[in-house]
């Protein structure tokens, strides 16, 4: 099996994949070939294993899985299968409003987390993202942040919101080390702490939404699609490639419905 891992492994790399594909996709097959032990690498196994998780597992990260394990078939194995996607469930996140954002600010007194929080709800910046960002990223003389390879390994830009600009030119001339936001041993914070540092502050401002990173990338999009922004605006700045994935905040926001006059009115 050791074996098998490690070719997934190389033809991945050789196709100049993330770091974050590889590992996701070496632990969903590792967590399929578990499984499939002594039950042969074929169709059948898969369809039984899929059936399986989907049982206590969101269909989108049973998609995920599927999609790690088309891909070993294909190209370590050399085998076709032919599986449908599981379909995804509509869900849409609830979205953080103005005053809950400011209130989770409000509730964060250690000055790195609060910029944390301040550049992923400011900048609509994935955790990966952030846990990556380098001093030399940060362009003062452009207000500018440069998100260097991110999903789809892609550069973009995104703008310093200027009320954080003091506050993060304070930050930067009291910390030493080449990365931004450093852990306490002086490498990268993991994105489990990301995680954590917005949970506390989602608790210590009473906020009863489930809150977690990406809501705050969700939450910024929506905001500016909220007061008029393009929509082909908020997909560069996400770094979206495709807009049919930035139109769902037009399904996301409610200020859209609010605006509504229903019929009922003018009887």
């Amino acid at each position: 099996m050791k074996g098998l891992i490690a070719k997934l492994k190389r033809e991945l790399e050789i196709r100049n994949s993330s770091k974050q594909t590889v590992k996701g996709y070496i632990y969903s097959v590792q967590k399929f070939l578990d499984y499939s032990e002594n039950q042969g690498l074929n169709e059948n196994c898969v369809k039984n294993y899929i059936q399986q998780i989907l049982k206590n597992k969101n269909p989108s990260s049973v998609r995920k899985d599927l999609f790690a394990i088309k891909f070993f078939f294909e190209n370590v194995l050399k085998q076709k299968l032919s599986l449908p996607n599981p379909k995804k469930n509509n869900t849409l996140p609830e979205i953080l409003t103005i005053d809950e954002i400011r209130k989770l600010i409000e509730n964060t007194f250690n000055i790195k987390h609060q910029l944390i929080i301040k550049i992923l709800y400011g900048c609509g910046l994935r955790v990966s993202e952030i846990v990556n960002l380098k001093k030399e990223d940060v362009n003062f003389k452009e207000d500018l942040i440069k998100i260097r390879l991110s999903k789809g390994r892609k550069d973009r830009f995104v703008k310093i919101p200027a009320s954080l600009l003091e506050d993060l030119k304070r930050y930067i001339r009291i910390e030493n080390p080449k990365i931004l936001f450093p852990s306490n041993r002086g490498g990268k914070l993991t994105k489990d702490t990301i995680q954590k540092i917005v949970q506390n502050s989602a608790k210590k401002a009473r906020i009863k939404k489930r809150v977690y990173p990406h809501l705050l990338r969700h939450s910024f999009a929506t905001h500016l699609l909220e007061v008029g922004t393009d929509l082909r605006i908020i997909q560069k700045l996400l770094g979206h490639s495709d807009i049919k994935t930035t139109q769902i905040y037009t399904q996301i926001s409610q200020a859209l419905i609010k605006n509504i006059k229903s019929p009922l009115d003018n009887l």
